[in-house]
């Protein structure tokens, strides 16, 4: 009958996606029968869990694409269209409910529908179940809507703390940044501080050896002022006195005035 239903491209790919998801349901869920391991029937659960979520997305999908498209279809294609849907969720939810009763045989007492819900759980498999043989068509449809509903729910929260969480480290990035920034020009400055210190500590250096050199030169000037005028005064004090040369520039002692009057004396006599 689904064969036989007019679609557009995108409405007949997106049916046939689902399709093939439900068909590996149908033979996982024949598999997990032959599993006698708890372990292996867990792992193979949760392969049907993925299947089962593909499955939701791709009939939202698909239910979207029929209402842009039901303008353009006559009235009895809509509504076969809509009663394939609505299958389409039924089956689903069949598969829900069998998972339910596995997860209850593996003496899981917490169900939670695709374990989606974040603190949000199904009621204990042993207070609130049916089967799928024991609801209506209709009450499948609810509850597979409504289990649609809150997963999106779900997902819409999720969106926000993660949009959230990028903020806070777009918000910590940047004042990391800054941070770094600044330890780098505070490591800028540390180095030329150090720079400029080196520099003093050589031109300190340097203007002590100059004035070492100067105490030097100053100390052989004034040892050889001394030297002259200790030569000087001994010249003065005993002019007869040949061990000690002539000071360049410095006449010899004029003869004194004695001896010119013992010649005079002699003269006239």
């Amino acid at each position: 009958m689904a064969a036989d239903l007019p679609m557009s491209p995108q409405l007949e790919q997106i049916h046939g996606e689902i399709r093939d998801n439900f068909r590996a349901l149908a033979n996982g869920f024949q598999r997990l029968d032959k599993i006698k391991d708890s372990n292996r029937q867990s792992k193979q659960l949760e392969e049907l869990t993925v299947k089962m979520r593909e499955c939701k997305r791709l009939i939202k999908e698909f239910d979207r694409e029929l209402k842009d498209e039901e303008g353009r279809n006559p009235p009895e294609v809509n509504k076969q269209l809509n009663d394939e849907k609505q299958s389409m969720i039924k089956e689903l939810n069949s598969y829900v409910a069998l998972r339910k009763t596995y997860m209850s045989t593996l003496g899981n007492k917490k169900v939670e529908l695709f374990d989606m819900g974040a603190g949000v759980s199904e009621p204990t498999a042993d207070d609130n179940f049916q089967v799928a043989s024991a609801m209506s068509n209709q009450e499948l449809v609810n509850a597979g809507m409504k289990t649609m509903d809150e997963t999106d729910q779900t997902i819409e929260r999720t969106k926000k703390v993660v949009e959230q969480t990028i903020e806070v480290g777009t918000e910590t990035a940047v004042q990391l940044k800054g941070q770094t920034d600044q330890m780098g020009r505070i490591v800028n400055e540390l180095d030329t501080i150090n720079f400029s210190i080196k520099k003093a500590s050589q031109l300190v250096k340097e203007i002590g050896r100059q004035v070492a050199t100067d105490k030097c030169i100053m100390l052989f000037l004034l040892l050889i002022v001394c030297g002259v005028i200790a030569i000087i005064v001994v010249k003065i004090v005993n002019p007869n006195n040949k061990n000690i040369r002539d000071i360049p520039g410095l006449a010899p002692p004029a003869p004194t005035r004695r001896l010119l009057y013992l010649r005079d004396a002699e003269y006239f006599n």
